[in-house]
C-alpha cells in the first residue's frame, strides 16, 4: 500500500511492485501481519518522509517468515518466524528488514500479537529506561495511556517494579488503564492530572514523564516532575514549541530529553534489539507483557485503520492482515 501524494486516509492505494532483494546483512519476510502507528499517519500526511534508503511504503513493524538471506546473515534464519522493526515497507507482502532487528517469536506467540510489539516495545525500552533510567520504585506519568505506546509503557513498567500514573480522554479507557495495571488513571478532559499527580504523591512529584503531546504539557509535566526527574517527548501532538521556566528546570536539576526512533543508524537499533532480547523478551516469551489488540483490517483496507487510529477511539495496537500465516 503506498501513495502518490501526502493527504486523508483515502490517498492510500494499492499497488504492485517488485519483491524486494535483500542486501548485506538483511532479509526479506514474507510479511503476515503489519502494525499500525502514529508515525504512518503522520507520513500519509506529508509530515514524516521515510529516511533516505528506507522504503517509502508506510509500515515500521511487521510478523512474518524470514525467506530469503543476504550476503552477511546466519543461514539459520531461513524459515525463522519473526517480528521485526523497519524503517518502511511494511504494508506489503514482502518486506526488507536488518537481521539484527528481529526478534525470534516463541512458537505459541501469533504473528497478529507479535506484529504489535516491534515499534511501541523499541520505543517504550529506549526512551522510559534507557534515557529516562526508569528504576525499581521510580514513578512515571504516561499521557496517552490507552494508546499503543501508552499500553506498552504502562506494561513495562509494572514488570520492572515502577509505580505508573496514566492519563486518557474517556472513564473508558481510564478503566482499561486500571485494568493493565496502573497505580492510576486520570480523565484528563474532567480532571488537572497536575493537581491529580500532586494528590497521589503527596507532593512528591513522579521521577519520569513520557510525553507524547508536548505543546502547552510540557510546563505542566514540569509541574509534576520530582527534583532531579527526567521528561522524555516522543511525539508533539500538542504542539511543535512549548513555553518553560528554566528556573523550575534549574532548581529541579531537571533533565529534558526525547527521541525519534526511525531515523537512527541500523548499528544503534542493532545494539537496542540485542538488550531488548536480553532483558525485554524473556516478558514476551512467559506471557508476562503482551500487546493490548485493538482491532485487525485487511491490507487493502489500510485506509479504513488510519481513519480508526485518527479517530482516537482505539485502546491498544491495530493491525493489518498481510497475509495471516
Amino acid at each position: 500500500m503506498g501513495f502518490d501524494k501526502p493527504g486523508g486516509p483515502e490517498v492510500l492505494r494499492a499497488e504492485t511492485l517488485p519483491v524486494p532483494q535483500p542486501g548485506e546483512d538483511q532479509v526479506l519476510i514474507r510479511v503476515a501481519y503489519a502494525g499500525i502507528n502514529r508515525p504512518d499517519v503522520i507520513q500519509r500526511q506529508g509530515f514524516y518522509p521515510a529516511p533516505p534508503g528506507a522504503s517509502p511504503i508506510p509500515g515500521l513493524e511487521v510478523a512474518g517468515t524470514v525467506v530469503a538471506l543476504g550476503a552477511g546473515v546466519m543461514p539459520e534464519m531461513l524459515g525463522r518466524r519473526v517480528c521485526a522493526l523497519v524503517s518502511g515497507g511494511g504494508y506489503a507482502q514482502y518486506c526488507l528488514a536488518d537481521a539484527g532487528h528481529c526478534l525470534q517469536l516463541p512458537e505459541a506467540m501469533p504473528f497478529d500479537v507479535a506484529a504489535a510489539i516491534p515499534e511501541t516495545l523499541f520505543t517504550v525500552w529506549h526512551n522510559v529506561f534507557q534515557r529516562g533510567w526508569a528504576g525499581d520504585g521510580d514513578t512515571l506519568l504516561v499521557h496517552g495511556g490507552t494508546s499503543g505506546i501508552g499500553t506498552m509503557a504502562i506494561q513495562l513498567a509494572k514488570a520492572f517494579d515502577v509505580t505508573v500514573i496514566a492519563t486518557a480522554g474517556s472513564e473508558e479507557k481510564c478503566r482499561a488503564i486500571r485494568d493493565l495495571g496502573a497505580d492510576l488513571a486520570i480523565n484528563y478532559k474532567t480532571q488537572d492530572f497536575v493537581e491529580e499527580v500532586k494528590a497521589f504523591t503527596k507532593g512528591a512529584g513522579v521521577n519520569v514523564v513520557l510525553d507524547m503531546v508536548s505543546g502547552a504539557y510540557v510546563a505542566r509535566n514540569i509541574e509534576c516532575l520530582a527534583p532531579d526527574g527526567r521528561h522524555v517527548t516522543i511525539a508533539v501532538l500538542g504542539g511543535l514549541k512549548a513555553e518553560i521556566n528554566m528556573a523550575t528546570v534549574m532548581r529541579k536539576r531537571l533533565v529534558l530529553t526525547g527521541s525519534t526512533l526511525r531515523p537512527r543508524s541500523d548499528e544503534i537499533k542493532a545494539l537496542l534489539t540485542d538488550e531488548i532480547e536480553k532483558h525485554v523478551w524473556p516478558l514476551f516469551e512467559g506471557g508476562t507483557v503482551a500487546p493490548v489488540m485493538d482491532r485487525t483490517f485487511p491490507l487493502e483496507g489500510a485506509g479504513a485503520a488510519h481513519e480508526h487510529m485518527e479517530a482516537g477511539d482505539h485502546i491498544g495496537k491495530i493491525v493489518l492482515a498481510v497475509s495471516g500465516s
